[in-house]
């Protein structure tokens, strides 16, 4: 669960001399959403996102926005010129929950990973989702259910050995607190295998000790609250 198992290797990175033109054939060509600028030792010093690019871009509309005479205007800009300085970055031995809390509260969508003082990764919103996607266990299918946690201390564990004890084999466990309960914390358990029950006598089995909120199962979710 560490950056340096999900990050981008190899990344497309910008000089600080690198013309602006250039990256916009890039941006166009591969679909990267930002570029790390590094110096001639390859250490961070800025990053170019594709909106940086497109603000520099001329406008086709406004007549003598662009200067397209050689050896001026976007000839001349480089991704020094509009890059942000010293970004967000973050090591390679980073949680990947450190970095979905830090592409949130600075609203950007990409990290340069650097170790070292150099360059070598970068960790994306889509990397964070596909993180996510393979610890909820989702490509593996299954079923779903989210559980209140009210209670003494070990209910959870008392909850996954009774899982067990039923024969079935779950695949990921999340906690998180209720935004609607204050103090309140809720259990999300994706399940690979239901033994021989039924997801009805699953339910039926859970609704006994535990205030299940919600089950998924083939797609469709179903409310018990």
């Amino acid at each position: 669960m560490l950056v340096r198992d999900w990050m981008t290797v190899n990344v497309m990175a910008l000089g600080v001399n690198s013309s602006v033109l250039d990256a916009a054939e890039i941006l166009r060509e591969k679909n990267i959403r930002q570029f790390p600028v590094i110096d001639s030792a390859g250490g961070l010093v800025g990053i170019v996102s594709d909106r940086d690019i497109r603000d520099a871009m001329p406008s086709k509309f406004i007549p003598g926005d662009a200067v397209v005479e050689s050896g001026g205007g976007l000839y001349t800009l480089t991704a020094g010129d509009i890059m942000t300085l010293d970004p967000v970055s973050v090591p390679s031995d980073a949680a990947m929950t450190e970095v979905a809390d830090i592409l949130v509260k600075h609203k950007v969508g990409g990290l340069p990973v650097v170790d070292g003082g150099r360059l070598i990764g970068i960790i994306t919103q889509l990397d964070v989702l596909r993180f996510l996607c393979a610890s909820a266990g989702s490509a593996r299918g299954g079923a779903q259910f989210g559980i209140r946690m009210d209670g003494p201390e070990g209910v959870l564990a008392d909850l996954l050995c009774e899982l067990r004890s039923m024969g079935i084999v779950f695949t990921s466990v999340f906690t998180a607190v209720d935004p609607a309960r204050n103090g309140s914390r809720n259990a999300y358990v994706s399940v690979a295998d239901l033994g021989d029950k039924s997801i009805e006598d699953v339910v039926e089995l859970l609704q006994r000790k535990y205030t299940l909120l919600f089950y998924v199962a083939e797609g469709v979710t179903v409310d018990l609250i």
